[in-house]
């Protein structure tokens, strides 16, 4: 059995700064002895998304002294450390430079491994950090930049059953809001508008529905939602609440049908598992209506449901020093010429999603 392990983890992939410090107990336990994230939402907002280069020099800006903080709140310098974590990609180049770099210097300048992690792997481990989850289990991974279903079989084993051809699911919200005239972010906009609607005024689209593959498709339906909004004489208040609430109902049944599919599949792979689990990770797991369907179709189908919580769903540094850990006590460690990688897809046999390009 691996020793106690701390592990620093650094994350800069798009548009937080965060670092955190976590403990990987002997007999698998996690503990998190800090978990700093400085969002650069503000800095952003006058755009309507974020700006790689922007986000690039705030994480030069600021990163130092999110570590500085992150060791102070654990307690801890760096020689009790037993390695150094940093997402390593998918993401934007310039900010997972920044993170990787600044890992790679605290790695020579202390003799502690380096753990150039891929940041969709964290998303997957995640739940293993805040209690006991064996393998194997299937992973719902909805985000801004990617919505994947995996089979997760063990550190660094990962089969794809399903990705979107198109937009993530985050991307489809914040396409949405902005086609709406909603702030930055829009997501939670969308789902705070969504409230107040009616989700049976405007019929949209249910992209992919009844295929036998679990692929994902969200362009139709923000384009059906751009259509309505060019039919309406002006758009008021109660527009918009229908049009997020209508949305938001076609993302669940969607949602609902597609990861149906999946649940499906995963007990055809893995008929010997009792009750399996879904894990469902990103920052659109933070979305109630989501949730809700997801709860509804886990029992139906006899899964238990993982969702941690948002703090823990969003990009964070903890699930980053998590999957360092994780990795370390395997012995799997990084060489310090490990490049950052704006693509790096978890599983990477997997056969290309028909039209779906880079995102596949």
């Amino acid at each position: 059995m691996p020793p106690d392990l701390a592990i620093l983890g650094i994350e800069t992939s798009c548009d937080e700064t965060a670092a955190a410090v976590i403990r990987r107990h002997a007999d698998g336990r996690g503990e998190i002895l800090a978990n700093v994230v400085l969002s650069q939402i503000a800095d952003h907002a006058p755009y309507g998304g974020v700006v790689p280069e922007i986000a690039a020099r705030a994480h030069v800006e600021h990163l130092d002294r999110i570590i500085a903080r992150a060791m102070e709140e654990a307690g801890m310098a760096y020689a009790d450390l037993d390695g150094i974590a940093a997402a390593a990609g998918p993401g934007l180049i310039g900010g997972l430079m920044v993170g990787l770099v600044t890992a790679k210097a605290i790695a020579l300048a202390t003799a502690k491994p380096l753990l150039a992690i891929n940041h969709l792997e964290a998303h997957a481990l995640t739940p293993r950090l805040l209690g006991p989850l064996g393998f194997p289990y299937l992973l719902l991974l909805v985000s801004g930049g990617h919505t994947q279903v995996q089979s997760v079989a063990g550190v660094g084993h990962y089969h794809r059953l399903g990705t979107t051809i198109d937009d993530a699911l985050g991307e489809a919200f914040d396409k949405t809001a902005k086609l709406l005239g909603l702030p930055y972010p829009g997501g939670p906009e969308v789902e705070k508008r969504a409230r107040n609607g009616d989700p049976a005024r405007f019929d949209f689209p249910r992209p992919l529905a009844g295929r036998p593959d679990c692929h994902f498709s969200f362009s139709g339906l923000k384009t059906a939602v751009r259509e309505a909004i060019a039919a309406l004489p002006g758009m008021t208040d109660a527009d918009i609440a229908d049009i997020c609430a209508s949305f938001e109902r076609a993302i669940a049944d969607t949602m609902r049908e597609r990861v149906g599919v999946a649940l499906r599949r995963f007990r055809q792979m893995h008929p010997g598992l009792a009750r399996p689990t879904l894990v469902v990770a990103g920052g659109v797991a933070a979305n109630q209506a989501l949730k809700f369907a997801l709860t509804e179709l886990c029992a139906e189908h006899d899964f238990a449901l993982n969702v941690p919580p948002p703090a823990l769903c969003t990009d964070n540094a903890a699930m980053i020093a998590w999957a360092g850990a994780e990795r370390l006590a395997l012995g799997l460690i990084d060489p310090l010429e490990a490049p950052a990688r704006p693509r790096w897809p978890l599983d990477a046999s997997a056969e290309p999603a028909p039209g779906a390009g880079v995102k596949a």
